[in-house]
């Protein structure tokens, strides 16, 4: 089983059903985003498409391997080491045998005031991005944007919002 589908995760799948000659291995992908692997650090080219798919990484859905299943939108909620299950946020139990956790980063957001405010976003998945694109479309012409942070998303970000970093 692995948690986490995104690059990391989508690779090391990859490695191992070309390395698995017998088809011994049947991997369940659990992945929390709706959306299939992607490459996130392309992020600022999803900004102007707004088309998913661009970022797509090559066969991020497994279709026709009998020998993989991926379960989207899906988060993993506990491990159970000793009954070697995970429970989802869906409700369900799935037992592994072997269990690779892949599940990235998380942003840093500064403990200030505020962090939490409706219109205060993390830029780091798909998501994100539809969430900053629906409140600036809901802006008032003239409205300001502040990008906190000068990682490259956050500095891509700036440079594509014309905002201050």
């Amino acid at each position: 089983m692995v948690v986490g589908h995104g690059m990391v995760g989508h690779c090391f799948v990859e490695a191992l059903r070309d390395r698995d000659l017998d088809g011994r291995w049947h991997i369940t992908v659990l992945c929390e985003e709706p959306t299939p692997a992607y490459d996130r650090v392309a992020l600022p080219c999803y900004v102007g498409t707004w088309d998913r798919g661009t970022l797509a990484l090559t066969g991020n859905d497994y279709a026709g391997d009998d020998l993989v299943r991926l379960q989207v939108g899906e988060r993993v909620i506990t491990v159970d080491r000793d009954a070697h299950t995970v429970t989802t946020s869906q409700g369900q139990e799935i037992g592994y045998d072997a269990l690779v956790l892949a599940t990235g980063s998380y942003p840093f957001v500064p403990p200030i005031p505020g962090n939490d405010l409706d219109r205060c976003f993390v830029y780091r998945t798909l998501d994100d991005l539809d969430a900053i694109r629906a409140a600036a479309e809901a802006s008032e012409p003239g409205a300001v944007g502040i990008v906190v942070g000068g990682g490259l998303l956050g500095l891509e970000a700036a440079m594509h919002c014309g905002c201050w970093v």
